[in-house]
């Protein structure tokens, strides 16, 4: 095992290598981690480098893709075997977007389904992707649900940055990301291994 010290900036780049590396086709790429290892940000960055290399580009978050609170809730706020299973709409996520933007697909994809704050649809209107486009889909506990992916960048912190990282109200999902790592494997799914304990001084693992 190698561990190989690199900076978000290079993280990025490396990514945008990856899907450049498959040209003329659609991309699906996941940017899978915790919410301190910020995820989000790194995709953007990415995604601003495939954008300047000529590549067309959506973002994908999947807080957008959860379930109605009725369901994501039925066993209360802080339920961590549904916060591990039950709140991301993976069906959703791979009808409006995933599936869309696969081998044969429309290209047709959703950028957002549904607003988890205010507990109703958003309105966004439907995003031709180019035949060469790439989606970015960004969040926690993505993998181990046979969403379709092209490329997977997960970005592990080990429990106890996590727990140092975690605001106390939301501290309770922490063992759900231990079973995670421990059930589901997110590290030997991954196409780019990130230890992010320090996400502002990353390294790669190969």
């Amino acid at each position: 095992m190698r561990i190989t010290p690199t900076t978000p900036a290079a993280l990025a780049e490396q990514i945008a290598d990856l899907v450049t590396a498959r040209p003329g086709q659609r991309v699906r790429v996941a940017v899978d981690g915790a919410p301190p290892t910020a995820p989000q940000a790194l995709a953007g960055e990415a995604a601003t480098l495939l954008r300047l290399r000529g590549r067309d580009v959506v973002v994908v978050s999947a807080a957008d893709f959860l379930r109605p609170a009725s369901v994501r809730l039925e066993y209360g706020r802080t339920d961590v075997d549904m916060f591990l299973d039950g709140w991301l709409d993976s069906g959703a996520l791979r009808r409006e977007v995933l599936d869309p933007a696969g081998p044969g697909g429309s290209g047709r994809v959703l950028p957002r389904l549904w607003n988890s704050d205010r507990d109703r649809a958003y309105r966004d209107d439907y995003r031709d992707l180019a035949d060469d486009g790439v989606v970015l889909l960004t969040g926690a506990l993505l993998l181990g649900r046979g969403l379709p992916l092209d490329i997977v960048v997960h970005l592990r912190m080990t429990p106890a940055a996590l727990t140092r990282r975690t605001d106390d109200q939301e501290r309770w999902t922490v063992p759900a990301f231990e079973r995670y790592d421990r059930e589901r494997d997110p590290a030997g799914e991954a196409d780019l291994l990130v230890l992010a304990d320090h996400p502002e001084r990353p390294a790669v693992r190969s």
